[in-house]
This record gives structure tokens, C-alpha cells and sequence, in this order.
């Protein structure tokens, strides 16, 4: 993300928008650059996907993580085709759950396993209270990956956040609800950002 901004001679007033785990590497580019960013919009974060105690707001146990990992290993298209309707938020995003598992399927298996490991794996809530810059959460209401309890933890720890739970079904609301996400998005960055 440096690299980026660094490359296209990038050097204040950045609005990074990231969804997922995007969220966590435009939280820690802040924290290394924080002159660099204005503001941060978060769709969907999570800085840990396990439960961790006390905190347990990752939404899954390690055992299920691994099991998912493994299914990967084990057969790709299956790990695809299991996981694209959770991510997409079940029946009633038959489209969305589509165009996932086909992105899903495309990419290198060898490759997804090690963004899947990485992405499932880590834990960056230490991290939160490091964040300076203005942030809003926009948190998806029912969201298998990120429930609600994430999002209010992550605003409990991210100083200057502003919290939205937006009528969201899945973890992918910029895909089934562009429109509530792109309106969100838009109210916050039309107000001053705060101090």
C-alpha cells in the first residue's frame, strides 16, 4: 500500500478504503505512515478471525479455521463452492455467491492457500490502539465472517472511529448492496474530518 502511494508520489490526504482483511493492511500502512492518510473506511474489518479470549469476536474457533484450511487441500472447488454462499450471505445472493466462487476457483489454489492461512491466522488487535488517523466501520448486520461484535470492538479500540451497521446480509456488501455502502461512504467523506 506505501509502495503505492509512494509510487504514484502520494504524500498526504489519502483516503484508503479497504474491505476484509484489506482493512487490516490499510490500519497498519497508517500506523507506519500516518502522515500519508487523511481518513480510513473499513467495509467488513476484522483485525483477528478467531476467538480469542477475553475478547472472543472473531467468529470462529482455530479448529474451524484449520478444517477450512484443509478442506482447501483437500479439494479446492469443494473449499470454493462451501465458502463463496457464507461469504455471499446465503440464499437470497445466489449472484453474489456466484461471482465469488468463481474468483475463488480462478485463482491459483497454491496461492489462495497462503492468502487464506494469512488472512485466517492473523491477529493485528494489538495493533488498533496504534491507529491515529479517523476511521469509520462500516459493519455488515448479519455477517458470518465479521459479527456484529467485531465491529464493536473495533470501534471500542480504534480512537476517532465512527461506527455504521448497515442492513447488510454476508460479508461482501459492496457486492449485494453497493448502494448502501457507496451512500455510507459518501456521508462520511462530506463531513470534516474529525481533528
Amino acid at each position: 500500500m506505501i509502495e503505492v502511494c509512494d509510487a504514484l508520489n502520494l504524500r498526504s490526504g489519502v483516503t484508503f478504503i479497504g474491505h476484509s482483511v484489506s482493512s487490516s493492511i490499510g490500519l497498519l500502512a497508517s500506523i507506519a505512515r500516518p502522515e500519508l492518510f487523511e481518513r480510513l473506511v473499513l467495509i467488513g474489518p476484522s483485525p483477528c478471525f478467531m476467538n480469542m479470549p477475553p475478547d472472543d469476536t472473531g467468529g470462529f474457533e482455530r479448529q474451524d479455521l484449520q478444517d477450512l484450511v484443509s478442506l482447501m487441500d483437500q479439494n479446492y472447488i469443494g473449499w470454493a463452492n462451501y465458502l463463496a454462499p457464507v461469504v455471499a450471505g446465503g440464499a437470497d445472493h445466489t449472484a453474489v455467491s456466484g461471482e465469488l466462487s468463481d474468483s475463488f476457483c480462478s485463482t491459483d489454489p497454491v496461492a489462495a492457500r497462503v492468502f487464506a492461512h494469512a488472512t485466517f491466522f492473523a491477529d493485528n488487535r494489538a495493533d488498533l490502539p496504534k491507529v491515529s488517523r479517523p476511521s469509520l466501520i462500516l459493519q455488515h448486520r448479519l455477517d458470518a465472517l465479521a459479527p456484529l461484535s467485531v465491529g464493536t470492538y473495533m470501534h471500542s479500540n480504534l480512537k476517532r472511529s465512527t461506527l455504521e451497521v448497515l442492513d447488510v446480509v454476508g460479508h461482501c456488501g459492496y457486492m449485494s448492496r453497493p448502494d448502501l455502502v457507496v451512500d455510507a461512504i459518501r456521508r462520511y467523506l462530506q463531513a470534516p474530518a474529525a481533528g
